[in-house]
């Protein structure tokens, strides 16, 4: 029977992306583990692999295609002696009951993720909700990996995949595994409603947080003289930033405070690290083992101050606040078309050393697009730094599901009061934006305090 190769979700988030290439060709021969295509999100390439082993019968999706929605189906795997029928073929994404990848499933090192196959025709699938046996394929966004002859049994028996633990490659359920289900009464499929149910409440909550429409478009041409502009089409990313930036400042109360930090003992600390980092060998001759921006620092001070005030280190939900154990930070990061926010994990038990060489990592990878979903997304708070453009003071648009983001101002010289007495001393202004149903202004204002102690007094971040 012929296999559907569909579109992966590489992230939580993701909705569509771009078929960049095709690694092969119709008539190729693909083996589990075999990459495939290459996809564009909006913001990484990934290579894919094939999950079965078959023939490329067809491919449905030309490279170069932009705007392929998760679930497509991009193209048919057969059998040896199998053709593939064109009335098979699934050619609306919604009729395929496979799940999406999930981040877990993408692999690194180039960055990976496994494509979903489902067993054609699509119309068994489609109709899965009128059909008791149908019902095995579990519901759309639920992580269910399973093989095309798993998945026929499973229909077959009865049996609810996503009950299933898989005992094949990566959690695979085999059919070994679905008939041992069957056996032991579990996993059984369920009635149609419940599962009719999951869609429709997918469906209902993002219009709650549908943003509000500006002029049209062509309102906004008709303010400007024919010919005086260029219309340059939004990507992927610039899109995808637009969204989440509407979405945040629609639905997340923001509060904002600034603290000034006297950076002279940070600047003086930095620069004696630096000197004292030892040199390495390597291709390109000796250099230091590390050189340590005040970026650096800034991290390593903000993830110290979560851990010293650990109810502003939450995210929240209409149910309840999540509460987190580690201080992961996300760095924003320019690049071409837009912005991404690589996130350095558990920062506040990293050396300045190692978060330092590993920004630089991330930053350069992020620029050429080669991150892996799970090194941009999550984090606790994020770190915004225009300091370097020598901007004084902004605030930054938190990026949910954070509920605080530190807009970084650049060092100055500025005159102080010390001690009843004018000097000058090196000021850097910090902002810090909050989500104020889950920190409020004592508990930002605390958080800030605790940044600023850091900065202050930079020695803190080494014991």
């Amino acid at each position: 029977m012929p296999i559907n190769v569909t579109m992966p979700a590489l992230s939580p988030t993701m909705e569509e992306g771009t078929l960049a290439k095709w690694l092969v060709k119709e008539g190729d021969k693909v083996s589990p583990g075999d990459v495939i295509a290459e996809i564009e999100t909006d913001k990484a390439t990934m290579e894919v692999e094939a999950v079965d082993e078959g023939t490329v019968a067809k491919i449905m999706v030309p490279a170069g295609t932009e705007g392929v929605k998760v679930n497509a189906t991009i193209a048919v795997l057969t059998a040896d002696g199998e053709s593939a029928d064109a009335g098979a073929i699934a050619a609306d994404p919604k009729a395929d009951a496979a799940v999406t990848v999930s981040q877990d499933e993408v692999k690194s090192e180039p960055a990976t993720a496994t494509l979903t196959t489902a067993q054609a025709p699509a119309q068994e699938s489609a109709e899965a909700p009128a059909r008791g046996p149908a019902q095995a394929s579990a519901p759309k966004g639920d992580r269910v990996f399973a093989s095309p002859l798993a998945r026929r049994i499973a229909r077959e028996l009865g049996v609810e995949l996503a009950g299933v633990t898989g005992s094949g490659p990566q959690g695979r359920i085999v059919k070994s595994d679905v008939e041992a289900a069957a056996k032991g009464g579990g996993a059984k499929a369920e009635s149609a409603a419940p599962a009719a149910a999951t869609p429709q409440a997918a469906a209902a909550a993002p219009a709650a947080s549908a943003p509000a429409k500006g002029a049209s478009d062509d309102a906004v041409r008709k303010l400007f003289a024919q010919g005086s502009f260029e219309e340059i089409p939004h990507d992927g990313m610039r899109k995808t930033i637009a969204r989440r930036l509407v979405e945040s400042k629609q639905t997340v109360p923001h509060f904002y405070l600034s603290v000034d930090c006297q950076i002279d003992a940070l600047l003086a600390l930095r620069k004696q690290l630096n000197e004292a980092a030892p040199m390495v060998r390597t291709d390109a001759g000796d250099k230091p083992a590390y050189k340590l921006s005040v970026n650096d620092m800034i991290i390593k001070a903000m993830a110290c101050a979560l851990k010293a005030v650990p109810d502003a280190n939450v995210s929240w939900t209409e149910s309840a606040m999540l509460k987190h154990r580690n201080a992961d930070v996300g760095v924003a990061v320019s690049i071409e078309g837009g912005l991404i926010t690589p996130i350095v994990r558990r920062a506040d038990e990293k050396t300045l050393s190692v978060i330092s060489n590993e920004m630089k990592d991330l930053a350069r990878r992020a620029r050429s697009r080669k991150l892996k979903p799970e090194e941009y997304q999550g984090g606790t708070t994020a770190v915004s730094n225009l300091g370097m453009f020598g901007i004084r003071d902004f605030s930054a648009v938190i990026n949910p599901p954070h509920a605080t983001i530190l807009a970084v101002g650049a060092g100055e010289e500025r005159a102080v009061v010390r001690k009843g007495e004018i000097t000058i001393a090196n000021v850097m202004t910090v902002t810090l934006s909050t989500d104020h149903r889950a920190v409020d202004g004592a508990l930002g204002a605390e958080l800030l305090s605790a940044f600023r102690q850091y900065i202050e007094n930079p020695m803190g971040m080494l014991v």
